[in-house]
């Protein structure tokens, strides 16, 4: 079973929050917060800060919570994932796109009513959690639990426990 961890990164702009466009090796896009997979020796405020700088340009130089955590499991696709949200309370710098993995290709802050469309396509335990977060901004911690059944990407179903 692999597992592994992901930082992703809250950041509220005059605009709305921050999401990124993600293009898939398959070739189609969804759309998230920045943030991505922490890297062994990095605590999760490192990895995370490192992240959104790679993927956005700016420089998260204060964090809050983590406000939300998600614990997904696909069993049958052998990974365990577990996400923590920080919200970035400052950042400095521009936004400019530089993800040395090549999977950004967009960012943009989209208005707070419009994140929910703005998320259709990114996977469910993505979706929710974010979704919420941008309606109800909560600052206490709050837990998602997922469980993914299937053996095949194409054919999975996703259990929100």
């Amino acid at each position: 079973m692999r597992r592994w961890t992901v930082g992703g990164a809250l950041v509220p702009g005059p605009e709305g929050l921050l999401l990124v466009a993600n293009q898939r090796r398959n070739g189609s896009v969804d759309w998230s917060t920045p943030g991505g997979v922490i890297d062994e020796g990095e605590s999760l405020i490192e990895g995370l800060t490192r992240e959104v700088a790679e993927e956005t340009g700016l420089v998260v130089t204060d964090w809050d919570g983590p406000v939300y955590e998600v614990e997904a499991v696909a069993e049958g696709l052998g990974w365990h994932l577990r996400v923590e949200a920080h919200v970035a309370v400052a950042y400095e710098g521009s936004l400019r796109i530089g993800d040395p993995d090549g999977i950004v290709i967009d960012a943009r802050f989209v208005p707070w009513a419009q994140c929910a469309a703005q998320l259709v396509g990114a996977p469910r335990w993505v979706q929710e959690p974010l979704a919420d977060w941008a309606v109800e901004r909560w600052v206490d911690r709050r837990h998602f639990g997922y469980r993914v059944h299937g053996a095949a990407q194409r054919e999975i179903e996703v259990v929100r426990l």
